[in-house]
């Protein structure tokens, strides 16, 4: 039987290791924590649902529960690509039947007529967005969304609001109805000249879009792989989950992006997102940066091409239902 996981798969293989008793999580902040195929990781490093004792122990107990009986599974389906992770895949093929299918979005187009590959949770404004874009400069827009889920607290949400007002940057930011009530007196009419504020958009669409140069993300694992798989530089404000170890992964393994440092109440402040903004969008790492977006675009494309390696690996698998094994 198949399974399919929708996280990354380092942040999988932290979830087996610590359901199998061989990942023991200090006390100590900055001790260093070792996992086979992974890069020296610290405690802020790991999911928040290990790193954060007691936070949510129900969905701690959900997550790690898939790997109760991974070792009768016959084939585990991961929504990412051999080359994105291959140190780690490479260690855990030795345990785990692999096969890795992503990205799971629509890169190189071969479906006629589809315009549209993303999944809309809430209705987007497709053409307020695009109008907008078109507008703006190459590369000279910051687009700022947290997903679907993640909710940020009231210091957090003012911190970025007077970010992108007093910054020199055009800003497209999703702010969910549910979350709007944070946002400071009178924060959409100061900012119209400059920034638009929508309560959804076609995230693929503006992903793809000339204008925008830097997604400040929440480092969820569809957002991650959306803006890597279209090369564009993210600055990472990571809330809980999956979300930390995906920015340790954006800035240090892949070098698509920075993880904008929080201070001691645990809240990323003005100056340090205007910071990481202006280096991945002017500075001399965002050189770097830009250039790793393109090689991971490409390296994606390839993989999901007709023929690539997550190609090749979802026609065996279908081939693989269609003439079971005898047993």
């Amino acid at each position: 039987m198949p399974s399919f996981f929708t996280q990354s798969f380092a942040v999988c293989s932290i979830y087996y290791y610590l359901k199998r008793g061989l990942l023991t999580v200090p006390v100590v902040a900055r001790a260093v924590i070792s996992v086979a195929g992974l890069p020296p990781l610290t405690i802020s490093d790991l999911p928040s649902l290990v790193s954060i004792y007691g936070s949510y122990p129900a969905v701690l107990t959900l997550v790690t529960s898939q790997f109760s009986n991974i070792d009768k599974a016959d084939c585990l389906l991961f929504n990412s690509f051999d080359k994105l992770e291959q140190e780690v895949v490479n260690w855990m093929a030795k345990l785990w039947p692999v096969t890795m299918i992503g990205p799971t979005i629509e890169l190189d187009k071969r479906i006629e007529g589809e315009e549209d590959y993303g999944l809309n949770l809430f209705n987007p404004s497709v053409d307020a967005c695009m109008k907008w874009l078109n507008m703006r400069g190459i590369g000279s827009v910051v687009y700022v969304s947290f997903g679907s889920v993640a909710d940020l607290g009231d210091e957090q949400m003012k911190e970025l609001a007077w970010c992108l007002k007093e910054s020199n940057n055009h800003f497209l930011w999703v702010v969910r109805k549910t979350e709007e009530k944070k946002l400071p007196s009178n924060f959409m009419e100061e900012t119209w000249e400059k920034g638009l504020v929508v309560t959804w958009c076609p995230q693929l669409e503006v992903l793809s879009h000339k204008a925008v140069g830097c997604f400040v993300t929440h480092c969820g694992w569809n957002s991650t792989l959306e803006s890597l798989s279209l090369g564009v530089p993210m600055v990472g404000l990571p809330q809980w989950t999956d979300q930390p170890t995906n920015a340790k992964c954006i800035e240090d393994v892949w070098g698509i992006g920075l993880r904008a440092k929080v201070d001691e109440k645990g809240v990323v402040v003005r100056e340090e997102i205007e910071a990481c903004i202006r280096e991945v969008m002017e500075g001399e790492k965002g050189k770097e940066i830009r250039e790793n977006g393109i090689k991971w675009k490409e390296l994606a494309k390839e993989a999901v091409a007709e023929g690539g390696s997550s190609d090749r690996n979802i026609e065996d698998f279908v081939a693989s239902l269609a003439c079971p094994l005898n047993v």
